[in-house]
């Protein structure tokens, strides 16, 4: 998997691509991890070009959450594909984390 990154002044935007599985969820977790991630309003997932998440994939973003909300950063996930959203409304994932269907509405919140 690919992770592409992309930043504004307050908004840090990854990029996956590629399969988020339990050996690409290593370097994920190590970017979402980086102090600085703190420094952003908003950490933006671009889920476009994703084609698969494992439990581990989501237990990186599960691990993260609590840390972002303390420090108040908002983790958003656009562009999902259909089965990669189901599996996060299989899960109960959905009603936990914010899920839109676009960069606009992502970066509007």
């Amino acid at each position: 998997m690919k992770i592409n990154q992309q930043t504004t002044e307050n908004t840090l935007t990854l990029s996956l691509d590629g399969e988020l599985d339990a050996s690409s969820s290593v370097l994920l977790d190590s970017e979402l991890t980086k102090p600085e991630v703190l420094d952003y309003k908003k950490v933006l997932i671009d889920c476009q070009r994703l084609n698969y998440i494992s439990s581990a994939g989501l237990g990186v973003f599960i691990s993260h959450l609590q840390r972002f909300q303390d420090a108040n950063v908002k983790l958003v996930f656009f562009n999902m594909q259909e089965k990669v959203h189901n599996v996060f409304e299989i899960l109960g994932l959905d009603a936990l984390m914010t899920i839109v269907p676009s960069e606009a509405e992502a970066t509007a919140l």
